[in-house]
């Protein structure tokens, strides 16, 4: 008889159909609602996206999950999972956040390991169950590093030293599409965050160390990796594991009756390991600027657009360009923001808008890398480049300023559809730097919308003491002139066609940030985890910042937020 082995993870939400994806210990049919589907197998691992219809529009319908008639989901004694349909009511709440080690509650012989601190994910699951439902979160974005393959816990490492010589290359990692399906059931196997993922619809994107650790730096990077004995194998079940376990989910039930692979991989009566190790091979091999596999997705919540950009697999490195996106996905990104709509939410696991002196040495070092100073500085650019993770959209100077130069014309409303109105606001979400923080950008021409970088993370890991006090400097005034000055010794820094002011954080420690939409009013806030005088973790806020008002309504949402005993 089959069992659930994960899930269920509520992927897709529409005002009248959802998507559900399950994986199971066995062949079997998976009902949800009255809707069947049977599993599909790869590499002896079974899974089903059961695609559901006809709810009614803003309604809330408790389900279960059936495997061969029998019910496996809730478990015994547990809250049920909702499926929550879109209304029209104006109003979209979205949490986001990125970073996340998953814990077991035993990595060590005395215990779990104290020193992570209380996973962001899994205290917000914890209130959401003393909330009333209309409190909770619309969607749930989670902006990278859903897994860490290359920073395991106590429990896989034993696992993957059982099959691999942890002394050869690549030592401590996983290798392989097997040890991927590890990965991904501890990470949603924590029965807070597993009730949490079966009852908000989440959307996902992969940043590094969903791959390996400063995945696609550079030219320079792909060479070395692309020689190894031992990399081929790793993203190939990078990919197909991404494909499976996150990919699948942010499709749309129209998209994923589009989608071809989907559709021979559904037909395939035996394993169809073989058409997804090929799908992948081929994803990583049609690189630099190849019409090839697309990550980015878009996704519509009533009067909220969600564009997702992947910054990582569908990067131009070659000795003539840079690109952290390819020309043919840049204009589909741009297509996708011409509409109507309030609010433009910009999803990239790396944040447009860094500290100002970080920007300029990302920006400078790409300048020495491309040889403005002749070859020897050049590898010396190279090896500060890999060596200090210059690598976010200010290394990539043409596709910052693309981007700049695409929020520009949607805020001054060159890209409106019918009504000629932009949006209120433009708002790039991320992740990636371990700290959380907002700034707001300028342009050097008026513009109705206001675009924001808003950034959060991590929701479960460490931030050692070093980092903090690097980025706390790096946010200064000081730090922006002093930096700026002295990379102008050596070469000019280049220009930016947007500037940007803090306006809220840094802040440090376990985080999960809210966006909270109604109407074209908006307001953002940033929690973290504490247990100060507590027994149990709860949530102190740390920003609480209104990003645009309604004029029509002059709501602007806040966050409900409880007192301890409400944890």
């Amino acid at each position: 008889m089959a069992a659930l082995l994960l899930g269920p993870v509520l992927r897709h939400v529409g005002s009248t159909d959802a998507t559900v994806w399950v994986e199971t210990s066995a062949p079997c049919t998976v009902e949800i609602l009255g809707r069947s589907e049977r599993t599909w197998s790869v590499a002896g691992h079974h899974y089903a996206l059961v695609v559901i219809d006809g709810l009614e529009p803003g309604s809330t319908t408790p389900y279960r999950v059936r495997l061969d008639d029998t019910d496996v989901w809730p478990l015994e004694n547990a809250d049920a999972s909702v499926i929550r349909s879109l209304s029209d009511d104006a109003r979209f709440d979205l949490a986001f956040g990125s970073c996340r080690v998953a814990t077991t509650g035993a990595e060590t012989d005395g215990g779990p390991d104290e020193s992570l601190g209380a996973d962001a994910l899994a205290v917000y699951a914890q209130r959401m169950r003393t909330q009333p439902r209309d409190l909770w979160p619309d969607a749930l974005m989670l902006l990278g590093d859903q897994v860490y393959a290359d920073e395991l816990s106590p429990e896989i490492l034993q696992r993957v030293g059982e099959r691999h010589d942890l002394d050869e290359p690549p030592g401590a990692q996983v290798r392989d599409f097997e040890e991927y399906t590890w990965l991904y059931a501890q990470a949603w196997s924590d029965p807070e965050v597993r009730w949490l993922l079966s009852t908000v619809p989440t959307s996902m994107i992969f940043d590094d160390h969903d791959v390996h650790d400063d995945w696609n730096t550079s030219q320079s990077w792909r060479a070395e990796f692309e020689a190894s004995n031992w990399w081929e194998e790793r993203i190939v079940g990078a990919l197909m594991s991404y494909w499976i376990y996150q990919h699948l989910g942010n499709l749309s039930p129209a998209e994923l009756r589009r989608n071809e692979l989907y559709a021979k991989i559904r037909g395939t009566t035996g394993d169809a390991t073989a058409l997804l190790r090929e799908f992948a091979s081929e994803a990583d091999e049609e690189a630099d600027g190849a019409r090839g596999v697309q990550w980015s997705y878009r996704r519509d919540f009533g009067s909220v657009r969600l564009l997702v950009i992947d910054s990582r697999c569908g990067r131009v490195l070659t000795s003539e360009r840079r690109e952290m996106v390819s020309d043919p996905e840049f204009d589909w990104i741009e297509d996708q923001t011409v509409g109507d709509y309030d609010h433009l939410l910009v999803g990239t696991s790396l944040p447009w808008l860094l500290p100002r002196a970080l920007h300029d040495a990302e920006a400078w070092d790409e300048q020495l890398a491309f040889g403005a100073r002749g070859p020897r500085f050049a590898r010396w650019a190279e090896s500060l480049r890999r060596g200090a993770d210059l690598e976010h959209w200010a290394a990539f100077h043409d596709s910052f300023d693309r981007l700049a130069r695409l929020f520009g014309e949607v805020a001054r409303g060159d890209r409106t559809d019918t009504s000629g109105i932009p949006p209120a606001t433009i708002c790039v979400l991320s992740g990636d730097v371990h700290h959380a923080y907002a700034a707001s950008a300028r342009f050097t021409f008026p513009t109705d919308s206001q675009v924001y970088q808003l950034t959060c993370s991590p929701l479960h890991n460490r931030v050692p003491a070093a980092v903090r006090a690097g980025f706390r400097a790096a946010w200064s005034r000081l730090a922006e002139r002093s930096v700026r000055g002295l990379l102008r010794l050596v070469t000019p820094v280049p220009r930016s066609p947007v500037e940007w002011d803090r306006i809220a954080g840094p802040t440090f420690g376990n985080q999960i940030a809210t966006l909270r939409l109604h109407g074209r009013a908006a307001r953002l806030s940033i929690e973290r985890t504490t247990s100060r005088g507590s027994a149990a973790p709860y949530f102190e806020c740390v920003t609480d910042l209104v990003l645009s008002r309604d004029d029509a309504t002059t709501d602007v949402p806040r966050l409900h937020r409880p007192d301890r005993a409400e944890t």
